[in-house]
């Protein structure tokens, strides 16, 4: 046994929605390191998709895209179906999230959340069927990974209702695709991540010290903690994993003290 065998990707093809940025970024920066043949990103601004790919070189494709419609998502799947005849690797990372008074909340707050959070990885990854079974094998399953949030964990301080509502219902929907999917040889796995920099989680990009306090390991993850957890449950370091989500937050959901609870910890 070596460290190739455990975690190598080459050969590989994968597909990140939202990955010119944040956690989709660390992820597809994972998967390079982890010698991956390609990665397409997904996104809604052309211009951080140029950006990104610039950056991290030939092996990351980018595709213009929004996710949140099903014409959306049909258009993607039409287009990466006319470059490739198989995807080994589908990451559902792109969401959003809305904050507002519980008095206050809007239907637009809840609709839109729950639309692009949990309707279009389920829907992605349906109209993807075909090429993700295409390189599916017992030998070599294919991979799809939701990403959720430790808030589908837990309550956080915070009155993101959808959002936490979303990413509980998309852990549950990771262990029903799962055993729907895993007779197709097409594994399903879900990552719960903490506080991560990023435009969704402010506190943590701009924030870092005040985040750190109320995670236990007292720092806020890194495209090393993310791309390293991607890389294990995309590779054959995986393979046995199916159903499960894979908590990525410090020790803030299974290492944190009650009366830390109020402590903010980068929420989103």
């Amino acid at each position: 046994m070596t460290l190739e065998d455990l975690f190598s990707l080459k050969g590989r093809v994968a597909l990140v929605t939202g990955g010119s940025r944040g956690i989709g970024k660390m992820i597809v920066e994972g998967f390079l390191a982890a010698g991956i043949d390609r990665v397409y990103i997904s996104a809604r601004k052309i211009h951080e998709i140029e950006e990104t790919c610039a950056e991290l070189g030939d092996r990351v494709v980018g595709i213009q895209g929004d996710v949140s419609t099903i014409t959306g998502i049909e258009a993607l799947v039409e287009e990466l179906s006319s470059r490739e005849s198989k995807l080994d690797i589908l990451v559902n990372n792109a969401g959003t999230a809305w904050g507002a008074d519980y008095l206050d909340f809007p239907e637009a707050g809840w609709d839109k959340v729950m639309e692009l959070n949990v309707k279009s990885p389920f829907f992605l990854t349906q109209r993807l069927h075909k090429l993700l079974t295409a390189a599916a094998s017992a030998e070599r399953p294919a991979k799809v990974i939701n990403i959720a949030s430790v808030d589908g964990l837990r309550i956080n301080p915070w009155e993101t209702y959808s959002y936490q509502a979303s990413k509980a219902a998309l852990i549950h929907l990771t262990r029903r695709m799962a055993a729907r999917l895993v007779k197709d040889n097409v594994y399903v796995t879900a990552i719960a991540p903490g506080a991560f920099p990023s435009n969704m989680n402010k506190v943590a990009r701009d924030q870092t010290e005040k985040s750190a306090q109320g995670i236990p390991n007292k720092r806020v993850g890194d495209k090393y903690d993310m791309g390293g957890s991607a890389v294990y449950l995309a590779s054959r370091a995986g393979d046995y994993t199916i159903g499960e989500t894979l908590t990525v937050d410090g020790g803030i959901v299974n290492a944190h003290l009650p009366t830390h609870f109020a402590d903010p910890a980068g929420g989103l």
